[in-house]
């Protein structure tokens, strides 16, 4: 008997093959990890980079690493919402429901990368920023990982925060200084500059509510900062969005959405993981909180949670999992993108 999300929501069998943690992650220096390269199938198609392409009118497509002929070109930046894990072909992701339909004056490009942290979505920018002709507008829609990465124990912080698949670096880390150790007593020294620290040194206390949000939103804004210098420079318009989480949006999952995330949660439990920032109270004060440090810093800011809610009816079918959206949700979130940023 097929399972509801195999019923619901096929495509994200696709996507498990190749683009989650059970998947083929390509590990790679700076970034950590990225999509595998020159994908194609049904559901997915990405460059010789790992960029996802986006499709605009009339057939056409583009990515960072493959190009429109010529002119200039908007980014729709973030982790994986802005991938689009989830929708059930390229033509859904958010970038080509902008391109194709709600804002089609430029292209958009897809500069999502999955399972990104604010670091990584900074670097993935800086790293390909100069494959780019020019870009009229970058709007970065994330947030919900810095959160839940913050309620990783607090030796896995380090300066820029934690990331995903990080027990997985660090045991690789272990093993070769172990290996190291062994190998002789002249390489001890070296073994023991680039590891986690001591099993026994580490801080394994989980963060309250309050330090999570005050961390993640620091380290937004440190980051959205630098966003801001770098746009600013060539006169990029920036806008940072709160991305939608289901909790956020509102309290009562639609039909199709209840039976997901109750058979998601008999694999690995979402509100077990992140209890605490799964309410509606918890996504205003991070947005409160993020819309204040925007502010100081000068970058414009949006709440989609509270936006996305009032255009639901209490029945639609938006989200896949509690952070990616269906194909409707995709193209309703667009919409609402393109009339609060007065996009065109």
């Amino acid at each position: 008997m097929l399972s509801h999300r195999e019923q619901l929501t096929p495509q994200m069998l696709q996507y498990a093959e190749k683009f989650d943690d059970r998947g083929e992650i390509r590990w790679l220096p700076y970034l950590m990890y990225f999509h595998a390269a020159g994908h194609v199938s049904d559901t997915v198609s990405t460059d010789h980079l790992g960029f996802r392409y986006s499709e605009g009118p009339d057939g056409q497509r583009a990515s960072a690493g493959d190009l429109p002929a010529d002119g200039p070109v908007r980014l729709m930046a973030g982790s994986s919402t802005v991938f689009g894990i989830g929708a059930s072909a390229d033509a859904h992701t958010l970038a080509s429901r902008l391109w194709s339909k709600h804002a089609q004056a430029t292209p958009w490009l897809n500069f999502g990368g999955r399972s990104f942290n604010s670091t990584q979505e900074l670097l993935l920018f800086t790293l390909y920023r100069h494959l780019l002709p020019q870009v009229d507008e970058i709007v970065l829609l994330s947030g919900f990982n810095n959160l839940g990465l913050s309620r990783l124990p607090r030796w896995m912080q380090g300066d820029n925060g934690a990331f995903f698949n990080e027990h997985d670096y660090y045991e690789q880390v272990d093993a070769a200084r172990e290996r190291q150790r062994r190998a002789g007593a002249g390489r001890r020294l070296l073994a023991r500059r680039a590891s986690a620290p001591s099993p026994d040194l580490r801080d394994s206390t989980v963060p309250g509510l309050d330090e999570q949000l005050a961390h993640a939103v620091d380290l937004t804004v440190r980051h959205l900062d630098n966003w801001r210098l770098l746009a600013g420079g060539t006169g990029v318009k920036l806008t940072y969005v709160l991305q939608p989480l289901a909790p956020w949006v509102r309290e009562r999952p639609a039909p199709q959405e209840q039976l997901l995330f109750g058979e998601l949660d008999a694999l690995a439990n979402f509100s077990q993981a992140y209890g605490d920032i799964c309410t509606i109270e918890a996504g205003r004060r991070y947005a409160a909180m993020l819309r204040e440090g925007c502010a100081r810093i000068g970058v414009d800011f949006l709440d989609l949670n509270p936006l996305l809610g009032e255009a639901l009816a209490a029945d639609e079918w938006a989200f896949v999992d509690r952070i990616h959206f269906t194909d409707s949700g995709h193209d309703t979130v667009a919409g609402l993108l393109a009339d609060a940023l007065d996009l065109h």
